[in-house]
Formats: C-alpha cells, structure tokens, sequence
C-alpha cells in the first residue's frame, strides 16, 4: 500500500485527520495561526559547494586555493550590492529571482563543532539539535501547532487534529518532518499514491472498497466504538483515500507555466499544483541529490555546473508559476545542505567535505540580498569556513515571522531570528 504514514496513537486522530484534508486552505483551525502561509524546503543532498555558488570573486585567495575549478572572474553573475561576491554563471534563475527583490542568501551558515559525515550532518539539520538525537523540527512544529490536548468524555487526554501534516515528495519522508503526534505524507509520484492491492490481485479490491464505504465522514463514528481496532482500520483506509484522491487530482492540472524537465522540475510543479488545488498543507519538502563533488567539478558542463541550472531553472519556474495563480505571496521556499565543502581543491580536481556554506530563501515576502559578511578564506578552521550564522537563526527566523510559531518551544532553545523575513 502506497498511501500516508500517520500517526498511530488513537483512532479519533486518524477519524480526524482525513476530514481536515477537506477543508479549504486559508481557514485557520486555530487562532492565531496563518495557514494561508506555506513553507517549501528543498534539500541540496551531498553537500553544497558553497564557494563555487556564491563566489567571492573579490578575493585572491579563492583563486589560489582552487586553481583548477574556481570560477573565472569574468564568468560571475554579479551581485548588485556587494563588489566582491557573485553566483555561479549557471544561477541565472536565482540571479533573476535576486535582481526582482526575491531572494535572500545567508552567508556562512552552520554551527558549532561541525560534522563531515553525510549521515550525521544531515540528521543535525534535520532534528536542529547538534546531538542528531530527537524528532524532526518540523515535525515538532506540527506537534506543537496542529495537535491539541483536550479531555474526552471518558476525562482522559485525547489528541484532536487542528491542522493537515505536510507533505513530502520523495520515496522516504524525511526526519525533519517526523513528529511524535503527526507524520507527513510521503510520495515519489502521486500515481504511486494510491490503494495497489488490487494491482496483486483483483479480488483484493472489494473488500478495500467495503473498508472504506463503512467510513461515513458526516458521522464522525464510523462503528460503534470510536476507539476500536475496527474503527481505526476504517478510519485510515478512509483518510489515505481522501489524501490521495485530493492529492491525485491536484498534480493531474497543467502548470501555468514550462518547467525544466528536470526531477526537481518536476517536483516542484508538483508542489505548484497542490498549492494552486487549495490543499491546506503548510509545509512541503523536496529533495535534489548529487552535490558530493569530490572529482571533476571545475569543467563548465560537470556535475555541479548541471546541478546548478536544474535547481536555478526549476525554482524560477516554480515562482513564475505561483505568480501566475496569484499565490507567490504564500509561499517562502528555503534551501539547505548538509555541510559546504574544503576551501582548498583536492587531487582530483574536487572538493572534500567542509562546513559552511550559503542557505537561500526565496518569495516576496524575504529581506532580499546578502545577510552576513562572507566568511574569512584566511582564518580557517584546520582548512575550512568558520560558520558566522547558525542555521537554527535561520529556522527562527522562519518559524518565528513566517509561521507565528513559538520558535523556542520547536527548536527546543533560544536562537535569535535573523532579520531575513520582512515584518
């Protein structure tokens, strides 16, 4: 079965949830509590080579520690504001998104102690906890504003749904986005996201559609006892089938404009397509893979130049698309990776794991430009970027002035939003 992963600790959450599903997007369940607003994160996996995407084509020593894959100085897309640092000539969208006021990029993000590995790094940035132990942040972001405690008839604690998990398009959900009360959606494609039993077999498909036809959303009860095994197999069967009817219906709509046929392209306009479809999902998750560059990254059609023109190409497509539908307002997308890579080239003509690097945050509603000096190419930690922002600043920021949420009680600490998001 290809359907939502939920939560799993009392049949009236699942009851619930799948009649939230229904509601229209911008009727916020909860006082105080934007659900108009969106966030949309898109992970850069493998580790972004911050220096090679923010160029600081000002400095010498950018050019003597990478002889061979520096970008020349010539080739730079400029940057109104700053004489010194630049984008890689292949973010001709972002540097398009940047000129019309949309784009804001945070220089040397990262944070105490840093760690190289894949695994580890990405799991610190996913829980925003430097043990890399715990739940997700956004995870604990709809526990904390889309689940409340309330007292049931029998006078015991009873989790009641006051909004809609999020969604993430890929073939596992990520750990940012797994909470303790509520789990996200998670799809690849939105074909995939349906019952597939009768795909094994036919004779699976009736009593699936004698599961569902049980489940009565206008009654609340879909057998006498609300809090039965019964009951709660209905209830999810019926919740997957509303999701992935809604969802399914949603991707099925034409863009409003071309997208690059890219994967994240493709996922993008996916994202574009639900929004537009009115689902009151707040949060969804993207990913793009491929930026461990460790050979080969200085020739102009290598690996990352290409990486860097599907994700330019793909997230101007996906603002040319939400202005279209008169949603760009919604909507803040913000992009992150791992770790950034080592100041000084390596013998295969790459880059080796390193630590800080630039995020992006892009829609009208970002302080645009450049926050934060570049970090120093001469002070170093043992050959990399000592971190000048922590990126858990960033997600304050976001939690704190996009999604009026309480950022202490998430990010589980006191972290100072930075000033990236207009008031």
């Amino acid at each position: 079965m290809s359907f939502v992963s939920l939560a799993t600790t009392a049949p009236l959450f699942i009851q619930r949830s799948a009649l939230g599903m229904l509601q229209p997007a911008g009727l916020s369940s909860q006082p105080g509590v934007p659900e108009e607003r969106v966030l949309v994160v898109v992970q850069l996996g493998g580790g972004n080579d911050g220096l090679n995407t923010v160029v600081p084509y000002g400095s010498d020593d950018y050019y003597a520690n990478r002889p061979g894959i520096a970008i020349p100085r010539d080739r730079v897309l400029r940057l109104s504001g700053s004489n010194a640092v630049g984008l890689h000539p292949n973010l001709t969208g972002m540097k398009d998104l940047f000129d019309d006021g949309q784009c804001a990029i945070v220089q040397g993000v990262g944070y105490p102690n840093p760690n190289r590995s894949h695994f580890k790094s990405m799991d610190i940035w996913h829980t925003a906890d430097t043990s890399a132990i715990g739940d997700g942040w956004l995870g604990r972001y709809f526990d904390a504003e889309c689940v409340g405690y309330g007292k049931g008839e029998s006078g015991t604690a009873e989790p009641t749904v006051q909004g809609q998990p999020g969604i993430a398009v890929g073939r596992t959900a990520p750990l940012a986005m797994q909470g303790r009360q509520v789990k996200p959606i998670s799809f690849e494609t939105a074909d995939l996201f349906r019952w597939t039993g009768h795909d094994i077999h036919p004779s699976l498909r009736k009593p699936y559609e004698q599961i569902c036809a049980r489940g009565e959303p206008d009654t609340l009860e879909p057998t006498p006892d609300a809090n039965s095994n019964a009951s709660f197999l209905v209830r999810t069967a019926l919740d997957a089938q509303v999701s992935s009817d809604l969802i399914r219906k949603a991707v099925a709509t034409q863009p409003l404009v071309r997208y690059p046929g890219s994967r994240l392209g493709r996922d993008l306009a996916m994202v574009a397509a639900m929004i537009r479809a009115g689902l009151p999902t707040r949060v969804y998750y993207v990913s793009i893979g491929g930026f461990d560059t460790h050979a080969g990254q200085g020739a102009a059609q290598g690996s990352h130049a290409n990486l860097m023109n599907q994700f330019a190409q793909a997230v101007r497509a996906f603002y040319l698309d939400l202005k279209a539908q008169e949603n760009d307002s919604r909507v803040l997308t913000m992009t992150f990776s791992e770790f950034g890579r080592r100041v000084r080239q390596n013998a295969s003509g790459g880059t080796d794991h390193g630590t800080a690097a630039p995020m992006f945050l892009f829609g009208p509603m970002v302080e645009p430009g450049l926050h934060g000096r570049h970090p120093s190419l001469t002070d170093l930690d043992n050959g990399d970027l000592k971190f000048k922002n922590d990126f858990r600043c960033v997600y304050a920021a976001i939690l704190e002035n996009w999604m009026q949420a309480d950022s202490r009680a998430v990010l589980e600490g006191v972290y100072r939003p930075l000033p990236i998001i207009k008031a």
